[in-house]
């Protein structure tokens, strides 16, 4: 199941990205053992979806006897990853010198914020620091206000656990031509940094501003944001080719005097303040009626409750019911190795024994292990 079936990787646990990557990674059919601290504890793992098709296995990896035990796990994998700070894994006997040296096939990925070097590599920080740093959050905002913080999405996701995710993917492909393994150094700064590959473009190019909010994509265009309509809910609006435009104009009764000169910025603002009169006129789903699947690039703005109950996420099955819990689907999809959900999150350490075994531990030498508090 998935294109990654037969793959082995190793997840070092921590939060946000790196367990986001391991899920990516189990979606399209690696097999991922996610390593947990011994003891470890958090509230309902069962509805962390990122949690979803991984084994799960507790080790104390300040104990000789669970660094042993991981090395061991190293020797029949393909690929490890872990997110901590730089030289955190060499000083506990697993960095990439130690593991490599067990399995040189080995592909080992590192994801921090800053990146295993450079003047910021040791310090603390999270997704906002990161985009502060690469310009992305000084891009988004309304004019005049001060920056709008995405979630995490940009720095921990986007230019975190997804790049990382590629670079793993990237790396097992040149390993099965060269017989050899290599390190990955994701930063979150980097991915970040390669997002804005448009914005700095554009900018170079000069067709946008450095002052957020007054460009066609950062809701200075009339014809590309958010409105409020009249049951105090929000659509989307992103009418960026003429054609499109003109078929907005036709179909919202907007006057072709007063709104045909698309592309002139200095009414922009006075022409949204227009648009936003006319779409408080009717509620969110009078203007769905309307506008939806019509090719003015149209959609509701909806909480991810009603995303869920959507028709078109629903005939994508875009939402999936995994004991219980509605999540969202393994993507992309694949026309012959397809992605899928092979069992729900597991309760930290539950695969422990299994794994171990596998490896050759016997019962005996668990039991003692457990007692020991060298696995959970």
């Amino acid at each position: 199941m998935g294109p990654l079936k037969g793959f082995r990787i190793i997840e070092l646990a921590g939060i946000g990205p790196g367990p986001f990557c391991g899920m990516v990674l189990a979606d399209l059919g690696a097999e991922v053992i996610s390593v947990e601290r011994v003891g470890a504890q958090a509230p309902k793992p069962a509805l962390d979806c990122s949690r979803r098709g991984k084994r799960s296995i507790a080790l104390n990896l300040k104990s000789e006897e669970g660094v042993e035990a991981l090395l061991k796990l190293v020797e029949t994998a393909d690929a490890l990853f872990e997110g901590f700070r730089p030289g955190v894994t060499e000083k506990l006997g697993i960095g990439p010198d130690q593991c490599m040296q067990r399995n040189p096939r080995l592909v080992y990925g590192r994801m921090t914020g800053w990146g295993q070097y450079g003047p910021l590599s040791g310090a603390a920080g999270h997704d906002i620091n990161y985009i502060s740093l690469t310009g992305v959050l000084s891009a988004i905002g309304r004019a005049g206000e001060k920056p709008v913080p995405p979630l995490n999405l940009v720095g921990d996701f986007g230019g975190g656990g997804m790049f990382l995710a590629l670079g793993i993917v990237s790396a097992l492909l040149e390993t099965a031509k060269s017989g050899q393994g290599q390190v990955i150094d994701a930063a979150m700064t980097d991915g970040s940094a390669v997002l804005m590959s448009m914005f700095h473009s554009a900018y170079e190019m000069g067709l946008n501003s450095l002052e957020r909010g007054t460009n066609r994509l950062d809701t200075g265009a009339h014809y590309y944001d958010c409105y409020e309509t009249s049951d105090g809910k929000y659509i989307s609006i992103g009418s960026i080719e003429p054609q499109f435009y003109a078929q907005l104009m036709d179909v919202a009764g907007l006057s072709r005097d007063e709104f045909g000169d698309q592309l002139d910025k200095s009414r922009w603002p006075e022409l949204k303040k227009s648009m936003e009169q006319v779409f408080r006129q009717k509620t969110r789903d009078q203007w769905c009626e309307l506008m939806e699947g019509t090719d003015i690039c149209f959609a509701p703005v909806l909480d991810i409750k009603e995303a869920q109950s959507h028709p078109h996420n629903q005939a994508r099955q875009t939402y999936v019911d995994v004991d219980g819990v509605q999540q969202p689907a393994p993507a992309p999809r694949f026309s012959r190795t397809a992605p899928g959900i092979r069992f729900a999150a597991r309760q930290y350490g539950a695969d422990t024994a299994e794994v171990l075994g596998e490896l050759g531990f016997q019962p005996d030498q668990l039991e003692a292990m457990r007692s020991a508090k060298v696995c959970g």
